[in-house]
């Protein structure tokens, strides 16, 4: 417990996707500025924690669990400490009292309503008043706002360039040299099988000059690389003055905040990827041409089940209109096989349209029923035992269609962003991501030991071989900071 003259002491444990990274920054922005102390479990030493917060996932049954096993393992820390453990994020939200009852190890669950006043919250939990476990809405019944409301007053502010920048509710818990930074919270979108926008809420854009504001912030703090996140980025503007024009117009003035090297857009939908933002992304220097779209799948029966749309040609089609305009561009995507009533003709369109498609990294989820969603009512549901062999025999052929799109680089250059670098002196074992690589969900870049390269360095390297879907390079170039960008676009 605090001392009576100490600080109070919190840990954050975070879970899932990289919106979540982001929350968790926020939170502990706001614990700090209300006098707690952070600690980090794992290099925290004999500083202990008075509370450890756990942002849990709660997307998919896999990540359910994942959540759960967490809490279990981190109240048996706790034990020891006599630290509570409070549940916040979407797993938190999403059943709130429900998994109160069911995990009594968890001192707290906490829905999105509470993290304004976190500190609070947890005071009253160090003090053996719990706040009642929150109780579930469906939140696009709400007002749309987002989890965590930033200062109304940053979109009234200036984008700065070499001076102050804004105090944001963000204290960054981690020193990699790239970062997310959210576009908006929330869906409109019914995917049958999807049960985000019930407990994230309503699609909320954030005001351009607010994401100009943070995304200097953040290269202050270290950042060479930030990765715009939200529910569905092809929607960001639509609440906003002007449309969803505001992305178009937006990346190009991210690219040019002095010492951000790299901005990269993940979660795309394929069929909201106007001419003018493909363009946008594949041209536009500081800009990733990254891809990160949302196929599902390719059978248009499957995918008009999913209430979603699009077709193997019409997905095919949108490759070859990105590689038109850069080649090199990376392609990923997600697929789920075994929704109710897929056949084993479906299945054999997804092959085709993946094996041709080429692309660079694909994610491969079996089907499971989701609280709340249309899909869990259908019938003609996909035995379990053929759910595991389907998505076995995809991720095969996922896997080797990987590998030959890794090889099909090998004497072509990239841009290397270091993000490990272990060992001694020149004898460093480095690793780090090009521009066709996300953080945590692609492939990575090996870099041949030797070269004498530092965390955060941003190096023009040569492609020698492969291992798997992650390329092995042969440093040439280091480039400062600020020029990585023009990198291999013939603009000096």
């Amino acid at each position: 417990m605090p001392t009576p003259d100490g600080p109070r002491r919190a840990a954050l444990l975070t879970l899932g996707c990289a919106r979540n990274e982001v929350d968790s920054e926020e939170l502990a922005g706001r614990l700090s500025g209300s006098g707690w102390e952070l600690v980090d479990l794992e290099t925290g030493g004999d500083v202990a924690p008075d509370v450890i917060v756990v942002n849990t996932c709660g997307f998919v049954e896999q990540a359910k669990k994942d959540s759960i096993d967490a809490l279990l393992a981190v109240s048996e820390v706790a034990q020891d400490s006599g630290a509570k453990v409070v549940a916040v994020g979407c797993l938190a939200e999403r059943y709130g009292a429900e998994l109160a009852e069911s995990l009594p190890e968890a001192d707290a669950v906490l829905g999105f309503d509470a993290y304004p006043d976190l500190a609070a919250r947890l005071g009253e939990v160090l003090a053996g008043r719990a706040p009642a476990p929150h109780v579930p809405v469906d939140r696009r019944t709400l007002l749309p706002i987002s989890p965590v409301q930033r200062p109304a007053a940053l979109a009234d502010v200036a984008v700065p360039g070499h001076g102050w920048v804004p105090d944001l509710s963000r204290v960054r818990l981690s020193d990699s040299p790239h970062a997310p930074l959210k576009l908006a919270s929330g869906c409109d979108r019914r995917c049958a099988f999807c049960a985000i926008p019930s407990f994230r809420g309503s699609f909320v854009s954030r005001a351009p000059q607010e994401v100009l504001s943070e995304a200097a912030w953040l290269v202050g703090a270290g950042v060479r690389e930030v990765v715009l996140v939200s529910e569905n980025s092809t929607s960001y503007g639509k609440d906003l003055p002007g449309g969803t024009r505001a992305l178009v117009d937006l990346l190009p003035a991210l690219a040019e905040i002095p010492g951000l090297d790299r901005v990269r857009v993940s979660y795309l939908q394929p069929a909201e990827l106007r001419p003018d933002l493909l363009r946008a992304i594949a041209t536009t220097v500081g800009v990733a041409p990254y891809f990160d779209l949302s196929f599902q799948h390719a059978s248009p029966a499957v995918l008009r089940r999913m209430r979603r749309f699009g077709s193997t040609a019409q997905f095919l089609d949108l490759c070859d209109r990105i590689r038109a305009l850069a080649p090199d561009a990376g392609i990923r995507s997600n697929v789920i096989v075994g929704f109710p009533g897929e056949t084993d003709d479906d299945v054999a369109e997804l092959e085709a349209f993946l094996t041709a498609a080429r692309l660079d990294a694909v994610g491969v989820f079996g089907y499971s029923d989701e609280d709340g969603t249309e899909a869990a009512g259908y019938d003609a549901k996909v035995p379990a035992d053929e759910i595991a062999a389907r998505v076995s025999r995809i991720s095969g052929l996922v896997d080797e269609l990987m590998a030959q799109r890794a090889e099909d680089r090998i004497g072509t250059e990239v841009t290397v962003l270091v993000e490990q670098a272990e060992g001694v002196g020149t004898d460093l074992a480095c690793t780090g991501r090009a521009e066709h690589q996300a953080p945590e969900v692609d492939g990575e870049c090996v870099v041949e030991p030797g070269a004498g390269l530092d965390v955060g360095d941003l190096v023009r390297c040569l492609v020698t071989g492969t291992e798997g879907a992650d390329l092995v390079v042969v440093p040439r170039e280091v480039l400062p900071r600020g020029e990585a960008a023009l990198a291999g676009t013939g603009v000096t």
